[in-house]
């Protein structure tokens, strides 16, 4: 439901101000004026501000919960820190890393793009994972999924791998058309260039 709203009100906010392309939070900012007047910047500033005190502590809580259980590390949020402190040392890493990104000079929209992209091509093999695992008697402890329940992942599976495969193509072809683009360019000041010097040649 939250992925819901956010497409629509992004739809309606900024897609329907002609806003296809945002390179920088303030042009995202500036799809508000209509909605907030000269307070779109604080409202947007607010909005990213709580994002993030939602968003940090999820994604870097859940990236040292997975190196936790993997590498055998105490881990928890009811710990003190001398008790797990490789849990909390790689969720302060997590967050200062981000911090970084935002001072190199990276883009934030288009990280951000990037990131739901390679999300999306992750996912379908996640979920294979747990369609094997929920199939597996032994490993569910004798309580497998419903044949119902694993149909609608395993069909939601499909979906999302041939969502990704189009999308793989659709970049491909996008860039194709792009440098047969470029390519046609170079031809045309070529075939400029080649007439412009023989039209000098013929000069008396």
């Amino acid at each position: 439901m939250v992925m819901f709203f956010i497409i629509l009100t992004t739809a309606i906010t900024l897609n329907g101000h002609g806003l296809t392309k945002i390179e920088t939070s303030r042009q995202a900012a500036e799809a508000l004026r209509p909605f907030a007047g000269n307070f779109a910047a604080t409202l947007f500033t607010l909005g990213i501000v709580g994002v993030g005190f939602l968003a940090i502590p999820t994604l870097a809580g859940s990236a040292a919960y997975a190196f936790a259980e993997t590498l055998g590390w105490r881990q928890g949020l009811n710990k003190k820190l001398r008790q797990a402190r490789w849990f909390y040392a790689l969720i302060l890493v997590s967050t200062g890393v981000g911090v970084v990104l935002d001072f190199i000079g990276i883009n934030p929209v288009k990280a951000l793009y990037w990131t739901a992209v390679i999300n999306g091509l992750l996912a379908p093999f996640l979920l294979v994972a747990i369609l094997i695992v929920a199939a597996d008697k032994k490993l569910m402890q004798g309580q497998p999924s419903s044949h119902l329940g694993w149909i609608v992942v395993a069909v939601t599976t499909v979906a999302m791998f041939a969502a990704g495969v189009c999308d793989v193509c659709r970049v491909d072809g996008t860039q194709d058309k792009a440098a047969s683009g470029v390519q046609t360019a170079r031809d045309a000041s070529s075939c400029n260039a080649s007439f412009s010097a023989a039209s000098i040649l013929r000069k008396p």
